[in-house]
C-alpha cells in the first residue's frame, strides 16, 4: 500500500455510527451466505451501541432484559461467530469486545486503549501488521494471529 494510502487510512476518523455498522455487517453476512441469527444480531447491536469496549458479562446483563434465554454459552457462541467472521475485535488485555471499523475486509489491527476512560482506537494501518509478520518470519516464527494493544492515555483524557 502506498504511503499516502496508509496515511489516509491512519487518519481516517472513526465516528460512532452504530446503525451504519449494523447495516455493513448485515450486508456482509448476506454476501457471504452467513446466518445472522437474532441473538447474534442483538449481541452485535449491543457491541455497536457501546462507546467503549464491552465485556461478555455486560452483554449478558443487557440480554437478560430481552426475550429468550440469555446464558453465558449463548453469548459466547454469538461472540465467537462475530469474531470468526471479522465483525468485532477482542481486546485481550481487557477481555472486552469492540466493533470492527472495516467488517467487509479481513485485517489485523493494533489498538490504542485509554486506561482512564476505557476508549479503544483502532489503528487502520496494515503496515504495522505487515512489519510484525515480517519480523516474526525473519526469525523462523510462523504467526497465526496478532494482538497488539497499546495502553496509555487518550488525547481527550490528557487535555482534562
Amino acid at each position: 500500500m502506498p504511503a499516502s494510502a496508509r496515511q489516509d487510512r491512519a487518519d481516517h476518523s472513526h465516528h460512532h455510527d452504530a446503525d451504519g455498522f449494523i447495516r455493513d455487517v448485515t450486508k456482509a453476512c448476506s454476501e457471504r451466505g452467513l446466518r445472522l441469527t437474532a441473538i447474534r444480531l442483538r449481541v452485535l447491536e449491543l457491541v455497536a451501541e457501546s462507546t467503549i469496549p464491552v465485556k461478555a458479562y455486560d452483554l449478558l446483563e443487557h440480554l437478560k432484559d430481552g426475550p429468550g434465554v440469555a446464558a453465558p454459552p449463548t453469548v459466547y457462541r454469538a461472540l465467537d461467530f462475530l469474531l470468526e467472521h471479522g465483525f468485532i475485535h477482542k481486546l485481550e488485555s481487557i477481555n472486552s469486545f469492540v466493533g470492527c471499523h472495516h467488517p467487509g475486509e479481513s485485517h489485523q489491527v493494533p489498538f490504542l486503549i485509554c486506561d482512564r476512560c476505557s476508549s479503544a482506537i483502532e489503528i487502520c494501518d496494515q503496515e504495522v501488521a505487515r512489519l510484525l509478520t515480517t519480523q516474526a518470519r525473519d526469525r523462523g516464527f510462523t504467526p497465526a494471529s496478532q494482538t497488539l494493544e497499546v495502553h496509555g492515555v487518550c488525547a481527550e483524557c490528557s487535555n482534562k
